[in-house]
């Protein structure tokens, strides 16, 4: 019999590595929602690899994902934790876009 691979094992190593990246640019929820998704997908493909696993070749992949997802999530719960402490040390949202705003202009940026 010929084995398949498992149907998400590469996409969720796909997402999971794009969590890294969100978790910079939208102060980590992108990256929660991706590493979550990621998660959930490897976790699917881990239970029909445990039906039937002489039909699949690439669990090594699915447990790969798993472990990129979890990187992704403790990622995105530490930068998620991390901006809110900044906003709410800061004074509030409006302090903390002030104190922006001052480190743009000491760098030269010209913001509306």
């Amino acid at each position: 019999m010929e084995q398949q691979k498992l149907p998400n094992a590469t996409t969720s190593i796909i997402l999971g590595s794009i969590s890294f990246i969100c978790c910079c640019f939208s102060a980590g929820i992108g990256g929660l929602i991706l590493s979550g998704i990621a998660f959930f997908l490897a976790n699917k493909d881990e239970k029909l690899y445990a039906e039937q696993p002489e039909l699949y070749s690439n669990f090594s992949q699915v447990k790969t994902a798993k472990i990129i997802a979890i990187i992704g999530l403790v990622l995105a719960v530490l930068t998620m934790a991390w901006t809110a402490y900044t906003i709410f040390s800061a004074g509030g949202w409006d302090a903390y876009m002030e104190q922006q705003m001052e480190i743009y202009k000491q760098m030269g940026i010209e913001v509306e």
